[in-house]
């Protein structure tokens, strides 16, 4: 067997699945903080339609072309409203997280 760094197959599946659960441990209320948080911040911090249109992209499955036709527009403009919604919501948890954990830790 080759000296490689990378092992696929079983092994490095069995081998994930036991960091998954290791790590998880660790990290489930830094996790559901995180989750709290992004729904918060699409409630909050994007628009309308961005959040309309991460809605059907992310929860619903939906492909660019499917939500331009249900919103009557573009499949280029779907994508970057999307694009757009997504920005926003990665500097809001960028650099509003720290401030709203503290914020719901003294709750």
């Amino acid at each position: 067997m080759p000296n490689t760094r990378y092992r696929k197959g079983k092994l490095y599946a069995a081998d994930m699945a036991v960091y998954s659960r290791q790590m998880a441990a660790d990290n489930s209320q830094e996790v559901s903080r995180l989750k709290r948080n992004l729904i918060r911040a699409l409630r909050e911090d994007v628009t309308p339609r961005q959040r309309q249109a991460l809605l059907l992209y992310y929860a619903e499955g939906k492909n660019m072309r499917e939500i331009g036709e249900r919103l009557g527009v573009d499949k280029s403009t779907v994508s970057r409203t999307i694009k757009r919604g997504e920005r926003r919501l990665q500097r809001c948890l960028r650099y509003g997280a720290e401030a709203y954990l503290r914020n719901m830790d003294s709750l």
